[in-house]
């Protein structure tokens, strides 16, 4: 993982410490958790943390998908300024591990039986080589279809579950003069929409050999192809022109009434519930068209920097607290994730994140790292993946076959070069 030296945009100002009396440790934490929903999710940590003797002095880095606070990140242990606690989420960990910048959390772990109580997938994921290196915090299902329920029930449409049945209901909504699908020319929210339609397209199974493996044949499969033609085909039914807009004013159009559909991760689900909203009563949350039955995923974690050996003592105070019970409830209610353990409360969790947990808790089979969310594919060639599939979005001449080629080209393992 190349430590770029990059200009670091300016960080946001830190939060308040928890009431009361002055924590004797503080913890620097960089992530890049922006919206309403997120920014109450970071509320909700750092009040249970300044409840440790802990205080959480917070660092948040705008920009989509966390490239902003990567690059940051990079440039502040370049120069010596770590922070001492970092979002790190999927292939970085291990990349960071590898490099020897984080702290083991074994022994925290060995004492909140971490190996018992965390679902296998999420275990092994935090651990990437010998030594557990990153405290979980909850797992997102991307390949979700969120609709406007009074927006369906008014022209008499029932939630797509099918290609043509999605098509169907866009043409009704769209001679309404309803945006049928809210949709953003931001490069990581393009690449979200894609690689749910390589899963819709390919499945579970191809959907690795692409992005996980790399496998050479999967560049040049016409699965492939079809995932691209569908992701054009779609922008009819986005509006013109599609704008660069974030996530978060994404779903505040889909609560509005502008737009009847979004496919988004589920912390598109904690921003319409900050909005007020009801999962039950205002918007659906069903699986995108052909990928009821795989969980396209990404998991939040936190890594402590081995810069401060003096705060390792608050880092493992962090750690620990993320992993209880009543934390993971209460944070994947804000954050509209669902919980890292093998035994949650169901019964504290909506519609939505029962099904998104139970689909990931039975079987591995089911299971889609990530593209976009770096769960499945080395910093590297996925920001190139991300820009290469932008400039076909946006760029009407670019040929499907011309970009199928370039991303084999960029997926290209060494061994095969």
């Amino acid at each position: 993982m190349p430590l770029l030296t990059a200009a670091a945009p300016k960080t946001a100002p830190a939060a308040a410490t928890p009431s009361g009396a002055a924590p004797a440790d503080s913890l620097q934490v960089l992530h890049w958790w922006q919206s309403a929903s997120e920014r109450r999710a970071v509320d909700l940590l750092a009040e249970r943390l300044g409840q440790q003797g802990v205080a959480w002095r917070d660092t948040m880095v705008p920009g989509g998908s966390g490239i902003g606070a990567g690059i940051v990140l990079r440039s502040r242990v370049l120069a010596k300024d770590a922070p001492e606690v970092a979002q790190l989420n999927g292939i970085v960990v291990r990349d960071w591990a590898r490099l020897g910048l984080l702290t083991d959390l074994d022994q925290v772990a060995a004492r909140g039986n971490w190996d018992r109580q965390l679902l296998p997938g999420v275990a092994a994921l935090i651990r990437p080589g010998q030594h557990v290196v990153a405290a979980p915090l909850g797992i997102h299902r991307i390949n979700i279809l969120f609709h406007n329920r009074a927006l369906f029930a008014r022209h008499g449409l029932a939630a797509p579950s099918t290609w043509p049945e999605f098509e169907r209901a866009a043409e009704v909504l769209q001679r309404a003069g309803v945006t049928p699908l809210a949709q953003s020319s931001e490069p990581w929210q393009v690449a979200t929409l894609f690689e749910t339609l390589v899963l819709a397209e390919g499945g579970a199974v191809y959907f690795r050999q692409l992005f996980q493996q790399r496998e050479p044949a999967a560049f040049t499969d016409p699965r492939l192809g079809r995932a691209l033609a569908r992701l054009r085909a779609l922008k009819r039914w986005m509006g013109s022109p599609v704008r660069e807009l974030t996530w978060a004013e994404e779903a505040r159009k889909l609560a509005e009434g502008s737009a009847a559909m979004l496919v988004m991760g589920d912390w598109a689900k904690g921003e319409l519930n900050a909005l007020g909203l009801n999962s039950e009563r205002d918007f659906g949350c069903g699986a995108v068209p052909g990928t009821a039955a795989f969980h396209l995923y990404t998991v939040d974690t936190l890594s402590m920097l081995a810069a401060h050996p003096a705060q390792r003592g608050a880092q493992e105070t962090l750690a620990a607290m993320v992993m209880q019970a009543a934390v993971q409830r209460d944070y994947s209610r804000v954050k509209g994730s669902v919980p890292v353990l093998r035994a949650p409360d169901l019964g504290a969790m909506d519609g939505c994140a029962r099904a998104s947990w139970t689909l990931f808790a039975s079987s591995a089979a089911v299971h889609a790292p990530s593209m976009a969310h770096r769960m499945a594919t080395d910093e590297t060639a996925r920001d190139a993946m991300v820009a290469e599939l932008h400039r076909f979005f946006l760029n009407e001449r670019v040929a499907v076959a011309d970009t199928q080629r370039r991303l084999g080209v960029i997926g290209r393992r060494p061994q095969d070069r």
